[in-house]
């Protein structure tokens, strides 16, 4: 096997749940392949740098293996490396998230009757 349609290698990588949703983060150009972005046809091969952007955060990666097939976990670990500097720029923000205050305040149960007729005020519905 020489190559491997890019939303069928990011599928069985595991960096998306379906096919489809690779297929439309490609569209989205949320997968770049050696500096251009991808779409989900283009070929992987082994060797390619490949930057992925998605809800887990943006990998950088080289692959390593090629497969159409979605296997166990540890399999799809083995058919890309992760280069150090993107290990490392996601670790440190994964810190910088769990560190920050949330901004949301605590509620106190559903707001009162005043309390809620205000923010119908506030977002302009009254």
């Amino acid at each position: 096997m020489t190559g491997v349609r890019m939303d069928k290698w990011l599928w069985a990588a595991r960096f998306f749940k379906t096919r489809s949703i690779a297929q439309r983060a490609c569209e989205l150009g949320r997968i770049e392949s050696n500096g251009q972005p991808a779409k989900p046809a283009r070929e992987v091969k082994a060797g390619d740098l490949l930057r992925v952007k998605n809800d887990s955060g943006e990998f950088q990666v080289e692959v390593l293996g090629l497969s159409e097939m979605r296997g166990p976990a540890a399999v799809a670990q083995t058919l890309y490396r992760e280069t150090e500097t993107s290990r490392e720029l996601r670790l440190k923000l994964a810190e910088e998230r769990k560190a920050d205050p949330y901004f949301e305040g605590f509620r106190d149960g559903r707001p009162s009757k005043r309390n809620r007729r205000d923010m119908d005020r506030l977002r302009g519905r009254a």
